[in-house]
């Protein structure tokens, strides 16, 4: 059957447009098994067809090419979009032989059993169908290591070269040597006590998973902006690898919830200590900015109402007052807009505003409450790297030790920042994307644009309607339309 539409196929290709784009590999039953992006598709697509390169083809490439019996394309404007648009459609279709090459790819993760009775965190490079939970996967050896290494010492757990010895009363011993003191936590514990050390140790990885994501899904922008597209693919299989490893985690880590050592109460009671306030801070919000290079910069506001997010609270903003890659500008704004609104409002701030970022944004965000005529509750920075809380009061930062309650909270939130921040940032880049195709129609400006994608919701739909679909539109005659019908079919 394939032989028989393979003349079809080359007659197909011929006629694909030299331009950058995505291609849709289908089988003989219109299913989606792979997608790709091409600099040039017809050079790129034809490469599956031509009969003197199978041979050098790798054993899962004859398999798909053997199996595809159409394909479709879509078009679009640079190598960047290429790039963008394959990964979101990855995404949402899950091919299968896009997934089976990523989970192919066998890089470092962290395992930890959680069934066991004292759990122990190794290096492994092959995730098993077991009920052990899985960290990763991380591009470089060293750094795994070197992670382990600081979570022992951070939190007192045990590697898989350590075979701790249970004791008569019930309780265990971690070590029987030096290692007992160099590590600085008690050696001997119950059980329980110990899965809170690696409940602690869990939500510390589950923070570096998204910040090895965030921080590579930024590589592989600036390096598709430097037209560096075979490292641009490279970071996004890694970040398509990481991103399938969490999602297994998760599921089953929500069928299997682990106990959290620290109750909000308590953790909230720390923190006001920690920060000498008066009473503990039921209410929180904390804001981070995100951007690629200075585009699509946008913040985001989450609200935690003792200790536990509320997420209708949650607000995102995209910055409107400038364009190009200012984070103090950006904190100014968004402090502006949020409580600004809340003060003409007459309605309350929360107890503790907590600033992603160091002296600089928290100067940027009192700036604003000047500008607003209010006094500021309670506000803090919480700098990268060292974990320093600022004081917007102006008193010394604050270091908080690594176990601590408090820090963990104020971790929480920043994170949720963080992750709500980048959100927002992709919706935005992704509806770029799909809109974009309508930027290159002649005579379509931006308010025809908005009509139509407010009539149809979706490009795939405006793509399927037909002629007299367009006309009944406001603002489209039969003209028009018709040029229009013709446009899509082409693009």
């Amino acid at each position: 059957m394939f032989e028989k539409s393979e003349e079809t196929l080359k007659e197909k290709v011929r006629k694909l447009p030299r331009k950058p784009g995505v291609y849709l590999m289908k089988d003989r039953l219109g299913t989606i098994i792979y997608v790709g992006k091409a600099k040039n598709l017809k050079n790129r697509v034809s490469s599956y067809f031509q009969k003197g390169r199978r041979p050098m083809m790798a054993p899962k490439i004859k398999m798909l090419v053997e199996l595809i019996a159409d394909f479709e394309f879509h078009v679009v404007r640079s190598e960047t979009e290429a790039l963008l648009l394959e990964g979101r459609l990855i995404k949402e279709l899950k091919p299968k032989y896009n997934t089976d090459f990523t989970d192919d790819k066998q890089f470092i993760q962290i395992r930890v059993d959680l069934q066991a009775e004292m759990p122990a965190f190794r290096v492994v490079r092959v995730r098993t169908t077991d009920r052990a939970r899985y960290f990763g996967p991380f591009p470089h050896s060293t750094e795994v290591r070197r992670t382990l290494s600081q979570l022992r010492k951070k939190f007192g757990i045990v590697l898989g070269d350590t075979h701790p010895q249970k004791l008569p009363d019930g309780r265990w011993r971690l070590y029987n040597d030096v290692r007992a003191e160099i590590y600085g936590h008690a050696n001997e514990l119950s059980a329980e006590e110990y899965r809170a050390r690696v409940a602690a140790a869990c939500e510390f990885l589950e923070g570096r998973d998204r910040d090895e994501v965030a921080r590579l899904t930024e590589e592989m922008l600036e390096a598709s902006k430097s037209r560096d597209y075979e490292r641009a693919m490279k970071l996004r299989d890694r970040v398509a690898a990481i991103k399938a490893t969490l999602e297994k985690s998760r599921r089953f880590i929500r069928g299997n919830p682990l106990p959290d050592p620290v109750l909000p109460r308590e953790a909230l009671v720390a923190l006001g200590e920690a920060l000498s306030m008066k009473e503990p801070p039921r209410t929180m919000e904390c804001f981070d900015i995100s951007h690629i290079s200075g585009t699509f910069v946008v913040s985001s506001c989450v609200h935690f109402c003792d200790g536990i997010p509320a997420k209708n609270e949650y607000r995102h903003f995209r910055i409107k007052g400038y364009v190009g890659n200012d984070d103090f500008r950006s904190m100014h704004e968004t402090i502006f807009r949020r409580y600004g609104r809340l003060y003409r409002e007459n309605k309350p701030f929360p107890d503790l505003i907590v600033i992603d970022g160091g002296i600089g944004q928290v100067h940027s965000a009192l700036e604003a409450f000047a500008e607003i005529g209010a006094e500021p509750p309670m506000m803090i920075g919480m700098a990268k790297r060292e974990e320093y809380v600022i004081f917007h009061d102006g008193r010394d930062p604050l270091k908080l030790p690594d176990n601590s309650p408090a820090l963990r909270l104020l971790q929480r939130l920043r994170d949720e920042a963080h992750r709500f921040a980048n959100s927002y940032n992709a919706d935005l880049r992704s509806k770029k994307i799909r809109e974009s195709v309508l930027d290159d129609m002649p005579g379509l400006g931006e308010k025809r644009k908005a009509i139509l994608l407010a009539k149809f919701k979706t490009i795939a739909r405006l793509k399927s309607a037909t002629i007299e679909e367009l006309r009944e539109t406001e603002g489209i005659g039969e003209v028009f339309a018709r040029e229009l019908r013709e446009f899509l079919d082409k693009n």
